[in-house]
């Protein structure tokens, strides 16, 4: 078949024979864009998009010397033909995610609907089974390759078994039953598991809300095609119809604006961002509890399931205020009442189909006196409700006592209304008597399990309620935990303008010594004595600082101290940056000096290198204080420390090798530091979308980890478009919930000391080095590589992408320290180069293993079969070389160069990048013994191949209009006479909607 963008698809997916199904779906969303974009644009536009389709090799890759007059043709292009032509391939995209996301959602459909594995299945000589419950021991050495360590380690990569989805409950727990893991460690580490999943503020998402609706609708028909196309259904008709259906909705899709109309403020990402939980999250939670009890009790039957809430969710929309001077106290306030709301709304559904379902009569089955003493109450508290209700549920008690239920969730949800439209600090929600509203979840909660042991004592159950209960447990009335975050310098500041006001010190604050300052700040925390005056004659910004701890305690006085008790000190330090924070929280009432109890928690971030290796030094220095232990205990998990660690700076400052292996090393060296004070230790992860900020597969990820981390808890943060890749559907987002879960069991259970081996880590050391001198030399080094970097990638289009109420840079700086780490390789991935996510690594490699060529390829070839970390750093390096173009790159470097003496450096440059990049692809195949990129994966290879192709001609369309724009922009600069026919808001619209159409064909932006 002859695709409307000529890609590899039906000839590329018909290779395997169970992409069967892939195939035809291809064929026909390909087959119906063809008609609507001939129906909308005639059949110019397609004959245009396929002669754009020569300008790639069959592999996908952008020709070495693209025929001369189609590149005439695409810059003689009309305006309006070449935004035509940039949807066009941008829908295609999008349609194409669709189809790999409903495919990928049927895979794992019928795969939960197999018959649970066959345990002697497992018991075979490549598996460990120890008789017993002698639980096998780990190599110590590398030199150990053989017996029932090497064994388990083999077994935990290994292929699932047909039917069996790898790191599924179903795949799980029978490993650990063949791998003889005592069944009492499987439930201590059941008992203490704590996962969170952290919804964060950074706005990576460039798809419109209203686009992604659309996304669903044409989700669901394929959906529903897959039901009438099952064998043995004969209504062909209903199969047309649907198709038509599709057609409809891609026609009205083609005439909705991709790009938001606004800049969107706090509030607006907050409401896409909490969309997936209404949409998806809330009733797939229930779900993946029932999904872990089930399998778990298949084979292991006296094992008690978790509790409810062992996963839980939290947010940093709306409350993370670094770097983005829109999040005011205020926008915090109405984040917390947005979310009880939308929670609220949900179980008022539920409750309304409860009184439905639960119609038992008291002539047929009885309830006990704690029921009728509950309505007895009820009944003085809300008297209208028995009055309308009474008669008509008298014989009725279940349903008589959710009336009451039902309209205290009302009265609920209007005075949370009523809070959300006040001022956080002017409060005056009109009263409602207690016991007319539930002042928090609890108390909701106590009455749903009244009625539960009601209905259990008398023989019967519900799955509706049961759900329910679960829900409440998860989400409560807050839906989601909120997080603070803020930049230490803010605090620095604050605390400077305070102490000069009060004239308290005999030089600024900011000038001391660490030493200055902790002994001072420990000073102050031991005193009750206020320190910060009740007015606030301060600057702006010191006020915000002080009136956010402020608003924090209204917060859990209003919603729980549940609601938010972690406050993030991003680009952490020293330890004064920990002790800066508890003092602005005593002085809000958070942190008692004398009892040392608090309610807010203090997390460091560390984000560089440098801060990496000096994080145990910091926490050390903590843990020493006199207060710390008692301040500990008062946390909700007692005696626990959280630490936060960043991916994307120390990516931006040392490259990927480097910044993967000091997070390594970093998370073992804190959880040595906390072992040696008696305390826990939660690493809180703090990972982007794309593998130049942490990104990829969670469960590998999660297995990559150092051994004693992850102990049953971790916290991860999910962002931008990966929440779309990973929620937008129900069964794609439950995968996602049960991988996670199972790859924290499993890297806590089967540890191994292969982290422990020193002789690797002095290897790891070495590599790492090397990369990092080599990056840092590149990006750094080379005066050339900022102007490099601003002229040749579209950073400068992508900071006007109405995407994200947070500038691109930190506080405005136009330097290269300045700007964020998202827009950083989003400019880098629309490029196709994605510097960020492999350069220094090819180098690193080969000054290795030209000290000694056979025996260090054998080494790192060891190193990839039995190192997950080793393993997972190459298999992220593989993915992104695979996406990676240089001919276009080079087109994106000789056209968008302002000058012939900038093409020139550029261009030796581009070089530079070129041979660092031939040379890592080189040795990523040698170590992997793969003869093309990702021959280990095949179906990561085939989505790649299947959007590589398209991408080439949207490339070279972007880097048109861009230049377009540039030399409108200049002209406009320079007060030259105009020649161009088209406006600068024209232009721009144009070139943002190539941008969008790269990101959505390569599947991230930052």
């Amino acid at each position: 078949m002859t695709s409307v963008l000529d890609v590899p698809n039906s000839d590329l997916v018909q290779e395997m024979p169970s992409d069967q199904i892939l195939s035809d779906r291809l064929k026909l969303v390909q087959a119906v864009l063809v008609e609507v974009l001939e129906a909308e644009s005639g059949k110019e536009l397609v004959q245009l998009l396929r002669r754009l389709g020569a300008l790639s090799s069959p592999e996908g890759q952008a020709l070495h010397a693209p025929e001369g007059d189609l590149l005439k043709v695409i810059e003689s292009l009309e305006l309006s033909e070449a935004i035509r032509a940039a949807r066009a391939f941008n829908l295609y995209f999008q349609i194409i995610n669709i189809v790999e996301q409903n495919y990928e959602q049927r895979q794992n459909r019928q795969r939960t609907q197999q018959e649970p594995i066959n345990l002697r299945s497992l018991t075979t000589d490549n598996l460990s089974c120890v008789s017993g419950e002698s639980f096998p021991s780990p190599p110590s050495s590398a030199d150990e390759r053989s017996g029932p360590s090497e064994r388990l380690e083999h077994s935990l990569y290994e292929v699932a078994p047909p039917g069996q989805r790898h790191g599924s409950f179903a795949w799980l727990f029978p490993r650990l039953r063949a791998l003889n893991v005592p069944p009492r460690y499987i439930q201590n580490l059941i008992n203490q598991l704590d996962i969170k999943l952290v919804f964060t503020a950074h706005p990576t998402e460039i798809v419109r809300q209203t686009i992604r609706d659309k996304q669903r609708r044409v989700s669901r028909i394929l959906d529903q095609l897959d039901l009438v196309e099952q064998p043995g259904y004969h209504h062909t008709w209903t199969a047309a119809s649907l198709r038509e259906q599709l057609t409809e909705e891609i026609r009205l899709w083609w005439r909705t604006d991709e790009l938001h109309q606004f800049k969107p403020e706090v509030i607006d990402e907050v409401e896409y961002t909490l969309h997936y939980f209404k949409a998806v999250i809330f009733d797939i939670i229930p779900q993946l509890y029932r999904q872990f009890k089930t399998t778990l009790k298949q084979t292991f039957p006296d094992l008690e399931p978790p509790r409810y809430n062992f996963c839980r969710f939290g947010s940093w929309v709306g409350s993370d205020r670094d770097g983005n001077p829109s999040v005011k106290p205020e926008v915090t306030w109405q984040t917390a009442c947005y979310q009880r709301n939308l929670v609220l709304e949900e179980y008022l559904k539920s409750i309304e189909r409860l009184i439905n379902l639960l119609s038992l009569s008291l002539h047929w089955s009885d309830v006990l006196p704690d029921l009728l003493d509950s309505l007895e109450q009820d009944q003085r508290q809300l008297p209208n409700i028995y009055d309308q209700l009474a008669v008509r549920f008298r014989q009725e008690p279940y349903r008589l006592k959710l009336a009451y239920v039902l309209k205290r969730l009302q009265n609920t949800r209007d005075r949370n209304n009523q809070l959300k439209s006040y001022s956080f600090n002017r409060l005056e929600p009109e009263e409602i008597t207690a016991g007319q509203y539930y002042a928090n979840g609890g108390e909701f909660l106590q009455e749903l399990l009244l009625i539960q042991r009601n209905l259990k004592e008398t023989g019967l159950s519900c799955r509706e309620l049961e759900d329910l209960i679960c829900q409440v447990e998860v989400f409560g009335f807050n839906l989601a935990i909120l997080d603070i975050r803020q930049e230490s310098s803010c605090h620095s500041e604050a605390l400077n303008e305070i102490t000069s006001y009060l004239d308290l010190l005999p030089c600024p604050y900011t000038e001391l010594s660490e030493a200055e300052r902790t002994h001072w700040l420990l000073s102050e925390l031991s005193t009750r004595r206020p320190l910060i005056p009740g007015e606030l004659p301060f600057s702006e910004r010191t006020k915000e600082i002080i009136e956010t701890f402020r608003m924090v305690r209204l917060l859990q006085q209003e919603f729980g101290v549940e609601l938010c008790t972690t406050y993030i000190i991003s680009m952490s330090h020293e330890v004064s940056d920990l002790l800066e924070v508890l003092l602005l929280a005593k002085e809000a009432g958070l942190y008692d000096p004398v009892t040392g109890h608090s309610t807010l928690q203090a997390i460091p971030l560390f984000e560089t290198v440098e801060d990496l290796k000096h994080a145990p030094t910091v926490l050390s220095q903590f843990f020493t204080l006199p207060f710390c232990r008692a301040y500990l205990a008062s946390n909700q998990t007692p005696y626990l420390q959280e630490v936060m660690l960043g991916y994307s700076d120390s990516n931006k400052d040392s490259g990927f090798l480097s910044s993967n292996w000091e997070i390594y090393k970093a998370q073992q060296c804190l959880q040595k530091t906390a072992a040696e004070y008696g305390l826990q230790l939660r690493i809180f992860h703090g990972r982007g979308g794309s593998v130049g900020r942490g990104g990829g597969p969670a469960y590998a990820a999660i297995l990559a980890q150092p051994g004693q981390t992850i102990d049953g808890r971790i916290k991860i943060t999910e962002q931008g478009e990966v929440l779309a890749s990973k929620y937008s559907l129900p069964e794609l987002a439950l995968f996602n919930l049960e991988t996670v879960t199972t790859a924290v069991i499993q890297a806590s259970l089967l540890r191994t000391s292969i982290d422990e081996i020193q002789p690797w880590h002095e290897i790891m050391e070495e590599l790492a080095a090397r990369s990092r001198q080599h990056y840092r030399h590149l990006i750094y080094e080379q005066p050339e590589f900022i102007d490099f970097f601003n002229q040749v990638t579209p950073i400068q289009e992508i900071s006007q992408l109405q995407i994200s109420s947070r500038p691109t840079r930190r506080g405005g700086k136009k330097t290269l320290d300045g700007l964020r780490a998202i827009p950083w390789v989003f400019s880098w991935t629309q490029t196709r180069f994605l510097v960020p996510s492999w350069y220094g690594v090819g180098t690193a490699f080969k000054g290795f293993l030209d000290e000694k060529p056979a025996e260090h390829l054998s080494l790192l070839r060891y190193f990839y079969y039995k190192w997950p970390f080793f393993r997972m750093v190459i298999s992220k390096v593989e993915m992104t070389l695979s996406k990676v173009d240089l001919e276009i790159a080079r087109y994106y470097v000789h056209e968008l160069s302002n000058s012939d003496e900038d093409r020139d450096i550029f261009l030796r440059l581009f070089d530079q990048i070129a041979q660092e990049y031939y040379l890592t692809c080189e040795l990523v195949l040698t170590i992997t013994g793969h003869k093309r990129l990702l021959d280990g994966d095949p179906t990561l290879q085939r989505s790649v191949q299947l959007r590589n192709k398209t991408i080439v001609p949207l490339g070279f369309l972007q880097v048109s209009l861009l230049k377009r724009l540039r030399q409108h922009n200049s002209q406009t600069t320079s007060g030259a006479i105009l020649r161009s026919r088209y406006g600068r808001g024209e232009l721009l619209r144009g070139a943002l909607l190539t941008i969008n159409g790269v990101a959505a064909g390569m599947r991230n932006t930052g």
